[in-house]
């Protein structure tokens, strides 16, 4: 799986509050990091890469620099509030980079993209067809950092104004609130004083009228008295114009006049372009940012230098943001400091697996040529790894990731439709995505694209609109493969985009076969006119003996019934599929849907085909979970914001059509990873009452081998803890939990029966947690199964506690749990304080004949203990009898179970220890299980020659064929 990074883009105004500190409590600010770049580098030598320490609220602004072109206290002290305001507006995030933690900021992890300078004749070169295929680089032309925009050009020219260009994700805002950050801290002493604009934001002022002044006045107001200087600030002034393709530019002279007088009240885009023309503020350096499609709304015999943002070039700039991202040291903390953190070896064991899968997946390094895309990657990891904040989905990352690229971006500012890119991107991309999910395809021809991108295309405007989204934002959806034997052919930059734009464009009601689309338009025109014809009909009817009338006239009232019942049979054949593709099980090789997503993006192979299988059969697992997270509430009040509304009916509908198909195929026993499957979608779908309804019938929760991480966790507790019904039974053996995720789990333990939790290395830490859940005052856990799991006799002197005070628990197995001497004289002595124990299983856990002889003794005297395992312990030949002895001693007490023999005669019991025995061959110590399997067997043929009933030496017969099978099984022959 293929991701970037993009911070947002700024809202900027008015509203700077907070102070900063005082520069002697700053932290040294620019390391320069030097990278070995292997192989070509197809936009020029090797570069510095600049990392960046500690917040950018932490930094002061420089003091007394101002003395030449500011001399005046006041204006000096005007420009320090006003560096200090844009410091802490340009410092703040949102709230998607703020999982990342509190101390995370723009300054830790920012590494420059690279900006290549291009030249008007490159910009008037013809585009690939497809507008994937970046253009080579003409030679000789240099790449730029930040401090080398407005450096002399090669003709020795001053540069006064400056165009970026790049696509949708290659990281104009993040540049920008980059360049903002370094002049505010001094690190731009060419420029006395910075003053940003929000293209977006001076466009929604429309045609007011406004001066230069009145506009800088209202958005930076420590400014006001340095204002009549700005004439004399020269080249030492700099306005950063950003998103230059929200304004509508006309530079003709009868569109837009000349005007030189700043404080001349005139239209917001007059103004930018008397400011461009340099008959404004002549002498003033401008930076503006634009997508493609808008650099020749501004001649370019305006334009002193032309740059393009050619984001990652190199995967050494990947690998460095990837580096600096993934080892925040408080990454790992939830929200509130809940949870626990990532240690630094796990960090960089995610960052170097996610190296390696650089190097050697071409494609994967191509997604990541796009800043944005490296953002996803490293938000998807800390979703997967870290403790998840509440409410958090993948569906919802996703849905962030593209509001953070595509919020208030509309497709064309001069189309009077005003359509959201967004919206067009979800209409053109998503119906590709949707016929690859429907064709289980991934690689999309030319002519694939093309027919998604032109189909029902008809006027100049809608070619004009396809031509502005080509040049701006097709690269960010889809990418030339660069797999062997793929060349020609296209992928979506991400495989999840695909799945999640397919689920997009079903949730829109985007999908319409032809005959909707006529049943539709015939429906809504009969519905118009049904009214009027039906009160025409009456009176016609009343008038004329015709007796056809009335059949004509209930038929007109079926219509609109008929199309919305064709319209339900639709959404149940999509809600199918996606059911259908949830539960699919492959023939070979299934892991999760939460482990698939890890394994590609960190280069572990997720499904895996069998050599014979068609290649071209992909798995989608995740566009059921897209849809229903698509559902939710959260996603949908994004999605709005994006243009992109889904109406409250349809939503409805579509949960009605997919509860419908869950609620049959979800009685079903699943497979433990498919049923986890089941349960992310309810998870991302988060709807209680939806859940409660569908899960209604789960009785068994076996998610036995899941490797269950801190998301995993999080997903069943919050899916199943809210639920009212009991759990039989909640499997969670060899799920590598650890005590976080049994504090995560509580919830749901709280409803189960029976408690499996074998083969999960629980250790004394965790007997805590165990503790405060036998406790708990709703718990109804009858069975609880602790075997294999290294909680020492410290761990049982905790759980003892819990045991003392439970009431519902009747069977409990620390079979293999280490317990030793110590930890069965600490149950001998503390196994009266509970009253309803029934069963009691401590096999294999090296006790000798005083420890074992002492519980055995304290389970006769038990009032309600029936049954005690103390086979598989350091027990000599003389403990052994004793202890049969003890067990057959008097009527009543607990039966103790020592061997496979009980006399002469087989125990009734040999099954259950060889079936333990059977289950745990692979984890147990070998020499020390074929050790304790040729006593046993010794055992057995004592008992065998010790007997004249030949029923019984049948039986023993039988029984030592199965310990010489297990036997041979470890690799000996056996006595």
């Amino acid at each position: 799986m293929r991701w970037g990074h993009h911070l947002p883009r700024a809202s900027w105004g008015s509203g700077f509050r907070r102070a900063l500190q005082r520069p002697d409590d700053r932290i040294p600010f620019l390391i320069h990091w030097s990278w070995p770049l292997q192989g070509e580098h197809p936009f020029g030598p090797p570069r510095a890469f600049i990392r960046h320490h500690g917040s950018s609220a932490d930094s002061a602004p420089p003091s007394g620099r101002h003395g030449r072109l500011f001399p005046s206290a006041s204006a000096t002290e005007a420009i320090q509030r006003h560096r200090r305001n844009l410091a802490e507006w340009f410092s703040r995030l949102p709230r998607e980079e703020r999982q990342f933690g509190p101390t995370f900021a723009l300054d830790t992890v920012h590494v420059d993209p690279v900006i290549r300078e291009s030249t008007p004749d490159e910009l008037l070169r013809p585009p690939a067809e497809l507008a994937l295929e970046h253009q080579p680089p003409q030679a000789g032309l240099p790449q730029l950092a930040l401090s080398q925009l407005f450096n002399l050009d090669a003709c020795g020219r001053r540069v006064q104004t400056v165009v970026l260009y790049g696509t949708v994700g290659t990281g104009k805002s993040t540049l920008v609130r980059k360049m903002v950050l370094d002049w505010c801290y001094g690190r731009l002493p060419a420029f006395e004083l910075l003053i940003p604009f929000s293209c977006e934001d001076l466009s929604s002022l429309g045609p007011a009228p406004a001066s230069l002044c009145q506009l800088v006045a209202q958005r930076y107001t420590p400014l006001k008295e340095v204002l009549p200087l700005m004439a004399a600030a020269g080249s030492h002034l700099l306005f950063v114009l950003h998103g230059l393709e929200h304004l509508n530019l006309d530079f003709r002279l009868a569109g837009t006049g000349l005007c030189s007088d700043p404080e001349e009240p005139q239209e917001p885009a007059a103004i930018i372009v008397n400011l461009l023309r340099k008959y404004m503020l002549p002498q003033a350096s401008i930076l503006v940012t634009t997508r493609p499609s808008a650099i020749g709304r501004i001649p370019s015999k305006y334009v002193g230098r032309y740059g393009e943002i050619c984001g990652f070039s190199d995967t050494n700039l990947q690998k460095l943001y990837f580096q600096l991202r993934l080892n925040q040291p408080d990454c790992g903390y939830a929200v509130g400091g809940s949870g626990v953190s990532a240690t630094p070896a796990q960090r960089d064991h995610l960052v170097q697996m996610l190296s390696r899968n650089l190097e050697g997946h071409h494609q994967i390094a191509a997604a990541c040529f796009l800043p944005s895309y490296c953002w996803l990657v490293c938000a998807t990891l800390h979703f997967l790894h870290a403790p998840t904040p509440a409410g958090q989905t993948l569906t919802s990352i996703y849905t962030s990731f593209l509001r953070l690229n595509f919020s208030g971006e509309t497709l064309d500012s001069t189309d009077p439709s005003n359509l959201s890119l967004m919206a067009y991107a979800a209409r053109t991309m998503g119906k590709l995505a949707y016929e690859g999910v429907s064709s289980r395809k991934t690689y999309f021809s030319e002519e694939d694209v093309c027919g998604c991108l032109e189909a029902g295309i008809r006027t100049e405007e809608e070619f004009q609109l396809l031509h502005i989204f080509r040049r701006d934002a097709l690269r960010f959806f889809l990418a030339p493969c660069v797999e062997p034997g793929r060349a020609g052919t296209f992928v979506f930059t991400v495989p999840a985009m695909q799945e999640y734009l397919a689920a997009l464009y079903i949730v829109l009601g985007l999908r319409k076969t032809t005959l909707q689309k006529v049943g539709k338009e015939v429906a809504e025109l009969v519905g118009r006119v049904g009214e009027d014809v039906s009160l025409v009909l009456g009176i016609m009817a009343k008038l004329l003996p015709l007796r056809a009338l009335p059949l004509l006239f209930n038929l007109i009232k079926v219509v609109p019934r008929v199309f919305g019942r064709m319209v339900g049979k639709s959404r149940e054949a999509v809600a199918q599929a996606m059911v259908l593709e949830m539960f699919r099980e492959e023939d070979y090789y299934n892991d999760d849907v939460l482990d698939q997503m890890g394994a590609s993006i960190l280069g572990v192979e997720g499904p895996r085909r069998h050599p014979d299988e068609p290649p071209e059969d992909e798995v989608f697992e995740l566009f059921p979970m897209f849809m229903g997270g698509l559902l939710s509430a959260h996603n949908r009040a994004v999605l709005a914001q994006l243009g992109c509304p889904i109406k409250n009916l349809d939503a409805l509908e579509n949960a009605q059509a997919i509860k419908k198909k869950l609620g049959k195929l979800g009685r079903q026993a699943l497979p433990p990873s498919e049923l986890l499957d089941h349960l992310f979608f309810h998870y991302e779908f988060q709807n209680q009452r939806f859940s409660a309804e569908v899960l209604s019938s789960l009785r068994q929760l076996n998610l036995a081998g899941v490797r269950m991480t801190p998301v995993k966790c999080t997903v069943v507790a919050a899916v199943l803890g809210s639920g009212r019904h009991a759990l039989d039974e909640v499997n969670l053996a060899s799920c590598q939990l650890d005590p976080a995720g049994l504090h995560t789990l509580m919830p749901v333990f709280l409803r189960a029966r029976k408690l499996g939790l074998q083969l999960n290395s629980l250790g004394p830490e965790a007997c805590k947690d165990l503790r405060d859940l036998l406790l708990h005052d709703q718990c109804q856990i009858t069975t609880l199964r602790l075997s294999n799991n290294p909680l020492t006799a410290a761990g049982v002197a905790v759980l003892m506690e819990g045991l003392a005070g439970n009431t519902s628990v009747t069977h409990l197995s620390l079979l293999h749990t280490g317990l030793g001497d110590e930890g069965l004289e600490l149950l001998a002595a503390q196994l009266d304080r509970n009253r309803q124990l029934q069963e009691l299983n401590v096999a294999y856990n090296g006790a000798g004949d005083t420890a074992a002889l002492a519980l055995a003794r304290a389970a006769r005297e038990h009032p309600s203990l029936e049954l005690l395992h103390l086979y598989f312990n350091e027990l000599s030949s003389e403990g052994r009898q004793v202890l049969r002895d003890l067990g057959g001693a008097a009527e009543g007490g607990a039966r103790v179970v020592v061997s496979l023999t009980e006399g002469t005669a087989v125990s009734e019991y040999w099954s259950v220890i060889l079936s333990e025995v059977q289950r745990n061959l692979n984890s147990w110590d070998r020499a020390r299980v074929q050790r304790h399997l040729e006593l046993l067997l010794r055992d057995l043929e004592d008992s065998r020659g010790a007997t004249l009933n030949p029923w019984r030496k049948a039986q023993l017969l039988r029984v030592e064929g199965e310990v010489r099978a297990l036997l041979e099984q470890l690799g000996s022959s056996g006595s």
